[in-house]
């Protein structure tokens, strides 16, 4: 019995559908669950003060309180791709083909699905895998992207496009837009993985797409849970995005900042990102 059990195990490795457990892998670890399913990164559990630590934030972005997650989960390496939501759509998974404007699709972020259509995105990949996946809480969402920095950027105080695609300055003649200066060759979307990783290992996590999470809309954060779960206020009739995209202003990169949309809005600057819930 030992040994067909073995056999069986083995099957299971090599036809790529035996789970990962978290008991497996250490922070920073990568894996994917199969041929189709986005690439993942453990995540290291911690501590870190959430919002506006530079204090040139915004009120959305206080008060400043410390959230410890103790629970193991992986991320997303990069930005759910158009080659990736295109296997859901082929599987009957998704319902919605987003339209990429153009720019091109393969391994460049979907863009054009609202947060409605990433929960049919999480739950395709749940049945496929038999693993939970989801969207990220937004404390979950800013833990990564800091990857245990204080500064006001990941990469330090001052903006750059040599590490984040990210649009034009505000000046009196005109707000926003795309831009390609420097390392940021791109006036819309870039591939994902064009920029270097954070210190977790994680590619874009500001600029690119904003990306939805899981948590409903709060003005500000009084009242904010400190354990990394998912903010439900009573009412969800609007959702966090975070991160910045291609279209933003510099300071919409700053990992502390934050902004709403509607449940089905779909617009060519956001995305998602996933994450799945590792249990030990």
């Amino acid at each position: 019995m030992v040994q067909k059990t073995m056999w069986i195990g083995l099957l299971l490795v090599l036809g790529g559908i035996l789970p990962v457990q978290a008991h497996m892998m250490t922070p920073g670890s990568v894996f994917r669950d199969c041929d189709k399913c986005p690439e993942m990164v453990v995540i290291p559990v911690g501590q870190f003060h959430m919002g506006d630590v530079s204090g040139e934030g915004h009120e959305s972005e206080r008060p400043v309180h410390r959230v410890t997650i103790d629970y193991p989960f992986a991320v997303g390496k990069y930005e759910v791709t158009f080659d990736e939501w295109e296997a859901c759509v082929a599987a009957g998974g998704c319902s919605h083909r987003p339209d990429d404007e153009s720019w091109g699709r393969g391994t460049r972020p979907v863009i054009n699905v609202s947060w409605e259509d990433a929960q049919e995105y999480g739950k395709w990949l749940s049945r496929k895998t038999g693993q939970f996946y989801r969207l990220l809480s937004e404390a979950e969402w800013e833990y990564v992207a800091r990857a245990g920095t204080t500064t006001k950027y990941w990469w330090g105080n001052v903006a750059s496009h040599d590490y984040a695609n990210y649009g034009k300055e505000l000046n009196d003649y005109d707000c926003c837009g795309g831009l390609a200066t420097g390392a940021d060759r791109w006036v819309y979307t870039a591939p994902v993985g064009s920029f270097q990783a954070n210190a977790f290992g994680v590619f874009d996590t500001v600029g690119n797409v904003w990306e939805w999470v899981e948590d409903c809309w709060n003005d500000d954060y009084k009242g904010a849970l400190t354990d990394g779960r998912v903010w439900m206020s009573l009412m969800c009739r609007l959702r966090v995005v975070r991160g910045g995209s291609w279209y933003g202003l510099p300071e919409s990169v700053r990992p502390a900042n934050r902004y709403w949309g509607d449940p089905d809005d779909r617009v060519s600057n956001v995305g998602i990102r996933v994450a799945r819930t590792l249990t030990p």
